[in-house]
This record gives structure tokens, sequence and C-alpha cells, in this order.
């Protein structure tokens, strides 16, 4: 289970509107440094972010799982389940006697693992994996329609973060479809700034739509 200061850090970060992704890097943290202090081991630096954002996704952080594709499918129907988990209220506690298996297995990999160089390495490993996917993110985001997307689809958005993603779907149910970008401003905190990196990271409102 994660600590109590961890789950309040995480929820503070959402609340000031910060992404999923920066409210699940409390968890990993806290793993990196469970490790580092002895209470467990794990194979790899890998293997410690993994559990750091599965607690994050259990924790209720909506860290979207990842596309298909994107990773083993394994790893994906994994994070699946702890999305669900999570979003789902009120969420169930985890098996005491999984749980317990889970850190004897945990407490025999070594814990040198998550060192400055190890985490150097994995930090440069990931930047150079990352490289190609950056240079077509546009194309990706292109597809994401602000009139259609749901939460999981908007926190697709760079540096949207969950707050945000809430106010757009919240402005689009009381109001109705965006019809032009003059309509999206009316969410909270949309201004002419917010609006122009929407656009730049290719977001429609859809295309039958005006661009006003």
């Amino acid at each position: 289970m994660p600590e109590k200061s961890t789950i309040q850090r995480a929820k503070e970060d959402l609340r000031e509107g910060k992404s999923p992704t920066t409210a699940a890097g409390e968890f990993v943290r806290e793993e990196i440094e469970h490790v580092k202090q002895g209470k467990h081991g794990v194979r790899s630096p890998q293997q410690a972010i993994a559990i750091g954002l599965s607690k994050a996704r259990r924790a209720g952080v909506p860290l979207p799982p990842p596309a298909e594709g994107k990773a083993k499918e394994k790893t994906r129907q994994s994070a699946e389940r702890d999305y669900r988990e999570g979003q789902t209220s009120p969420r169930k506690k985890p098996s005491a006697r999984r749980s317990r298996a889970r850190m004897q297995a945990l407490k025999r990999e070594p814990k040198s693992t998550v060192s400055h160089r190890a985490l150097s390495q994995q930090a440069r490993s990931a930047a150079h994996r990352h490289a190609p996917a950056a240079a077509s993110a546009a194309g990706q985001h292109a597809q994401i329609d602000l009139n259609h997307a749901g939460e999981a689809e908007l926190m697709r958005i760079p540096n949207l973060g969950v707050g945000r993603a809430r106010d757009l779907l919240e402005t689009r149910r009381r109001l109705g479809n965006f019809e032009s970008w003059e309509d999206v401003k009316r969410a909270p905190g949309f201004g002419e700034r917010m609006v122009r990196r929407l656009q730049q990271a290719g977001v429609t409102l859809g295309r039958k739509l005006r661009a006003a």
C-alpha cells in the first residue's frame, strides 16, 4: 500500500491542474526510496517504475493505460485492470495474502538496481526510445476531437491535467458541442494561450465546425 503522504501529494498535484503523469511520479519516487532504504529490491529501474505506476492507478490517479502496441499486451492489460480498479468507488482493498507474497518476492531482488548510475541509464534509454514518437506527436493528437473525446482521451493532450480535462467535459455537458474555439474559451482556465496550445497539439473541434 502507498503511504498516506504520497497519496496526499498526488491529490494536491491533480488539484493544482498538474498532469496524471506528474501525480503518478509521486508513487514512482516512493517506490525508488523504498528500494534505497532496503525495504525490498527490484530487478531493474523499469520494475520500480512499473510498480509505482501500478500503485498510482490503483490509488485513483487517472493515468490512462498504454495504447495498443505501446507496451507488451500483458503489461497493458495489467495497467487497464489497475486503472479500472482505481476509478471504481469504493475501491477494493488488496488481498493481504497476495500483498505479503509479492513483498516476499521483492525482498529477494537486488537493492542496487536504483543507484544513481542505473537510474541515469534508464533515463537516457527512455529518452532515446521516445525521440521518434515525439517527432510524430502532433499527428497522434490530431485525432483528438474535443466534441467527442472522453476524459482518458483528453489526458493524452500534453500538459492538460485532470482538472482542465474535467472542466472541458463539464462545459461541453452544460453548453453542448463546441462550435468554435471561442466556445472553448468559456471553459474555466481556457484563455487564448491554452486554446493556442490545443491548436498547436493538433486537437480539433470536428471537421464540420468553424474555427473562429
